[in-house]
């Protein structure tokens, strides 16, 4: 009695689609990682911000300058001094970052995102 040997796998077809999918989503990926390190960046320098001692009693103008310096050193450089903004709360300051971010994609085609952060700045630092 003959049996017959049956192959297993992908088709060169199968593959090449699988090969076409999952190379548009790591295109997607590496359109996409340099907004989200940049915005890790920005909670970074935030944070850091919040725990310095006496930060809440400075000028916003000086906690700003503080800030880009930060930002600075992380190369980030969608974050302009218009998307700062400083709102004052009973023991130091509210800093508010809110920018955005847009990377052409394919064609016509961009990627926006849009990003919003606040952290609380007292005037003894971290809380």
């Amino acid at each position: 009695m003959k049996t017959m040997n049956t192959q297993r796998g992908m088709t060169l077809t199968s593959f090449l689609v699988v090969l076409i999918v999952v190379g548009f989503f790591l295109y997607i990926g590496m359109k996409l990682f340099p907004m989200y390190q940049e915005y890790y960046a920005v909670r970074s320098a935030m944070k850091s911000l919040a725990k310095e001692p006496g930060i809440g009693s400075m000028a916003p103008a000086n906690i700003q300058d503080l800030f880009f310096k930060r930002l600075y050193i992380n190369y980030s450089d969608n974050v302009k001094p218009a998307n700062v903004r400083f709102d004052r709360r009973d023991n130091g300051w509210t800093l508010k970052v809110n920018y955005e971010v847009r990377r052409p994609l394919v064609g016509n085609l961009d990627v926006v995102g849009k990003f919003d952060s606040s952290q609380d700045l007292t005037r003894s630092g971290a809380e």
